[in-house]
């Protein structure tokens, strides 16, 4: 690492600070959106549910996402003084310790998250190469490790060239998935349609169903907040609202599209049975074997596509919170292309290890998508609660008109988020702890630095409480009462 990757420090406002479109910024958001998610929901759902909690559960998370998108764009503007959005809406409404834990939370999320794409990348390539298996082999993970170590060579380049890649992949990956819609569409058959609709005898109850499916809808939904992320390269701060609201109901449109036609083409319980990525399996039953390599192919530049925008958006959290003093100082460095290297490092490295740990996984894409969803639980959940607490007691920069519409707006939002928390089960909490308490150690280094109390009374409970609940997530663990 070169001198001018780790002597510069962030300066707000900088010269040589990019600064994105409102186009731009909503391709981050789709960029990060259409991933690895997409090319999963036929055999997720048909594993949880029929055509009824289906639509159910699309209408439960398109609402609380919009009511979600609609929380970062409000903030954008009510509070323009805030970047890196989920992070700094936590720490301006609940303290430092939170707002930490906020950070920590979401970055980590990218991180697992961006192993579910490199695990989906080998399982479709081990559809023919069978030593790649499910994506979850030792030679899969050597594979996988060499992707990610190279794309951390071509971001640490600069976030001007990243991001103009990231357009160009964009709109590449969304024509296959379309084109996916529009061939299903075509073969679609209303009696298997019908025979899925009540689900399959082993869904179980309706309520259970739609539950059943909340993790994924989250998985597929995360990246509706990164324009909000990358809020200090907007030009005009007006386009972080527009970009998030347009970049979700486009994606929204597109995700339940594919899963709601999907069951026409194929009985739920033969849907649940596929190899990951389903929808090639989906289209591969409808129009033969190209269909599955025409999916496959869309898939891998798809999932590097959103893994380009996941990293570069993880990397800036950290680095913000460091520009902030809650992150250790060494995080706030940046190179002379404006990227904070030592931030992508520590996310590449991070990714790497949660890539050693699916080796142990008995379903490594499904454990990993699943912990990414619960990660980012809490960053959401804090973020929705501060969006209420500015309108219950609004300041000089949060009063004005509207108090009641973001109000109802913050409300949904909290309460959609809750309920994903219960959705997700213990087993994801316990595990998340496990992740969350060791960052302490960041937060107590930074606090260091500035020669401060490490720990408040209040955030010393908080701290007791992580470490509490990863104690019994590792016991939980040991005794084999969860299992990866």
């Amino acid at each position: 690492m070169t001198s001018s990757d780790t002597g510069t420090d962030a300066v707000q406002g900088s010269s040589n600070a990019v600064k994105m479109t409102l186009l731009t910024l909503t391709m981050m958001v789709v960029g990060s959106m259409v991933g690895a998610g997409v090319f999963s929901l036929p055999s997720r759902f048909a594993q949880e549910t029929g055509v009824a909690g289906a639509l159910i559960a699309w209408a439960i998370a398109g609402t609380g996402m919009l009511m979600l998108a609609f929380v970062f764009q409000t903030l954008a503007v009510r509070r323009p003084d805030l970047d890196a959005g989920v992070y700094a809406y936590a720490k301006a409404g609940f303290g430092e310790y939170l707002g930490f834990f906020s950070a920590f939370g979401y970055w980590a999320s990218a991180c697992v998250g961006n192993v579910t794409y490199w695990v989906l990348i080998m399982s479709t390539v081990g559809s023919i190469w069978p030593a790649l298996g499910d994506g979850d082999t030792l030679l899969a993970i050597v594979l996988s490790s060499f992707g990610l170590w190279a794309f951390y060579l071509l971001i640490r380049r600069g976030v001007k060239e990243a991001a103009a890649i990231n357009r160009v992949v964009t709109v590449a990956k969304v024509v296959p998935i379309i084109v996916f819609v529009i061939l299903a569409l075509f073969y679609f058959d209303a009696g298997v349609f019908a025979d899925n609709f009540g689900g399959a005898d082993y869904a179980g109850s309706l309520f259970n169903q739609v539950r059943g499916t909340m993790l994924a809808t989250v998985f597929v939904f995360l990246g509706v907040e990164g324009a909000s992320v990358y809020s200090r390269h907007a030009k005009r701060r007006e386009d972080i609202g527009r970009a998030t609201v347009l970049g979700f109901l486009s994606v929204f449109a597109v995700f339940a599209s594919v899963t709601i036609v999907s069951y026409g083409i194929m009985p739920m319980a033969e849907m649940a049975d596929l190899r990951q990525p389903s929808m090639a399996g989906v289209l591969e039953d409808a129009v033969g074997t190209w269909g599955m390599v025409f999916v496959s192919v869309g898939l891998i530049v798809s999932v590097l596509g959103a893994y380009l925008a996941w990293t570069l958006m993880a990397a800036e959290v950290l680095f913000v919170a460091a520009k902030d003093d809650d992150m250790p100082r060494f995080l706030r460095r940046h190179n002379s292309a404006d990227v904070p290297v030592p931030a992508l490092l520590m996310t590449t490295a991070l990714s790497q290890v949660v890539l050693v740990v699916t080796l142990f996984s008995d379903d490594a894409f499904n454990f990993a998508l699943d912990l990414t969803s619960a990660l980012t639980l809490i960053p959401f959940l804090l973020a929705a609660a501060f969006a209420v607490k500015v309108r219950v007691r609004p300041d000089e920069l949060t009063a004005g008109t509207g108090r009641g519409r973001d109000l109802v707006i913050g409300l949904v939002a909290t309460l959609y988020t809750a309920f994903l928390l219960y959705a997700a089960g213990l087993k994801f909490v316990l595990v998340s702890f496990i992740i969350y308490a060791p960052a302490t150690i960041l937060f107590a280094m930074a606090r260091r630095e500035q020669k401060r109390q490490v720990f408040s009374p209040v955030e010393l409970v908080i701290c007791a409480v992580s470490v509490v609940g990863a104690v019994i997530g590792v016991i939980a663990l040991a005794a084999g009462w969860i299992s990866l």
